[in-house]
């Protein structure tokens, strides 16, 4: 599981996938997030805009991502 330093409270799902690199481009992320892909603390999340806090854990694939407040 990798760390992920937010820098501010809640950010948006489909900008975590893209920014840390799990996805090449914003709509690519919003296909993954639409298609199923995607799950939050466990469960399937649908919501591209998803607001994203301190504690969450993101999962795509094999990558799980634990984000943290910086």
């Amino acid at each position: 599981m990798r760390d992920v330093i937010l820098s501010k409270p809640a950010v948006e799902l489909y900008k975590i996938l893209k920014f840390e690199g799990l996805l090449s481009s914003g709509g690519e992320a919003k296909a993954a997030i639409d298609g199923g892909l995607v799950k939050v603390n466990g469960e399937v999340e649908t919501r591209k805009r998803r607001q994203i806090n301190a504690g969450d854990i993101i999962e795509i694939g094999s990558e799980k991502l634990q984000m943290r407040l910086g």
